[in-house]
């Protein structure tokens, strides 16, 4: 009984030394983004640096505010356009999950697959996706469509990298010693190959959410009417840098709310992971 009560203390204060941890490395975070913030607003109020060139953050946030509910200078407020990135992104970069990962796990499994795929493969990972613009806009036109598509090929290299590292570095001796217990390939690649390849599967698609994120502005300038890249398009036209910075910052937002929402799911299905 004592040993318990003694095991259960110890937790507790683990989980209180968790939590301080935690909250300085917040409040260090926050004071890296107040320094920043602070040393910008002074350099654009002594001038040393022309507003006009890189408005203050003061700017940047009366321009933010504006443009939660005014139009100007792009035709759409401020949540008509994440709407259409968020629905630009998210289509292309989830194709490429639920394409790459799979193809990256069996292309690392099976020989006869890696053969036959992996020269294909090896011919379209050079090319950069913006190259895929011009064919893109011949198969699809400018819509939806072929904007995700855009999106797809830069979220897709990861992905099936990623997938193919991670199970081909499952340990030989889980996999011959369920050999010997009699279990079939396919169990094998389902019960061992895949929970070992979970790691780089979720490091590849961090990578692919930051390269969808990264390549949205270059997917809206397909004659796009709504979007943050849109936007941001607009803003450099009419040369308002304060525009064309709101639609950075709201990126950059967003892509850390959606990393944190990846990093709870990779949490959630490596939990049987030791020191997590």
């Amino acid at each position: 009984m004592n040993e318990n009560q003694n095991l259960e203390a110890k937790l507790q204060s683990w989980r209180q030394n968790q939590k301080k941890e935690n909250r300085k490395y917040i409040l260090l975070s926050a004071a890296g983004i107040f320094t920043v913030l602070f040393i910008w607003q002074a350099a654009v109020m002594t001038g040393m640096v022309n507003e006009r060139v890189l408005p203050a953050p003061t700017s940047i946030l009366e321009t933010l505010i504006f443009k939660l509910g005014n139009k100007a200078p792009d035709g759409n407020v401020l949540s008509v356009n994440i709407l259409a990135s968020l629905q630009v992104a998210l289509s292309g970069f989830l194709s490429a999950i639920i394409i790459g990962v799979p193809l990256g796990l069996v292309m690392g499994w099976w020989t006869y697959a890696d053969r036959f795929i992996r020269p294909i493969f090896e011919l379209v990972r050079p090319v950069p996706p913006i190259a895929w613009i011009p064919l893109v806009v011949v198969w699809m036109g400018v819509g939806l469509k072929a904007k995700a598509l855009i999106i797809f090929f830069t979220a897709f290299v990861p992905c099936v990298i990623n997938s193919y590292t991670g199970i081909k570095l499952t340990s030989k001796t889980l996999i011959d010693v369920s050999r010997t217990f009699g279990a079939p390939n396919y169990e094998i690649f389902w019960k061992v190959g895949i929970p070992s390849s979970l790691p780089m599967v979720f490091a590849g698609i961090r990578v692919a959410l930051g390269n969808s994120w990264s390549t949205l502005v270059a997917a809206e300038m397909l004659a796009a009417s709504a979007g943050l890249g849109y936007m941001i398009q607009i803003g450099r036209t009419v040369a308002r840098p304060d525009i064309v910075i709101v639609g950075m910052v709201v990126i950059g937002a967003i892509g850390a709310v959606l990393s944190l929402i990846l990093s709870r799911a990779e949490k959630y299905f490596l939990r049987w992971k030791v020191n997590r």
